[in-house]
């Protein structure tokens, strides 16, 4: 089994900045792509940014230029830097992580989520 715990979240004004880091933990081969969601109040859950075990991302329009995705491979870590917070950033983010078994097969797993409230 895997474990993905999600910290870093909190309340912050509009402007500000926050980083939210997840770790993965359990029996681990490797991870491949891991990834940040987010999901506000009576809305569905999107895709925020990607990151390759290459280090290869992906970002939605809407965070470009603001967000960065970067992950630790030794740690099984993975990082979100978010900057010039909006209100509409405001929702419950959540991390996944692609990982490979020693016996080669692949399972998605997702973290607890961690809110994040832009308001002043």
């Amino acid at each position: 089994q895997v474990q993905l715990v999600e910290s870093g979240g909190g309340l912050v004004q509009p402007g500000g900045s926050l980083r939210l880091s997840c770790a993965a933990s359990g029996t681990i081969f490797s991870i491949n792509t891991m990834g940040w969601y987010r999901q506000a109040p009576g809305k569905q859950r999107e895709l925020v940014t990607t990151i390759t075990s290459g280090g290869r991302t992906n970002y939605a329009d809407s965070v470009k230029g603001r967000f960065a995705i970067s992950r630790d491979n030794a740690e099984n870590t993975v990082y979100l830097q978010m900057n010039s917070l909006k209100p509409e950033d405001t929702a419950v983010y959540y991390c996944n992580a692609l990982v490979s078994n020693r016996g080669g097969s692949q399972a998605l797993y997702w973290g607890q989520g961690t809110p994040v409230t832009v308001s002043s």
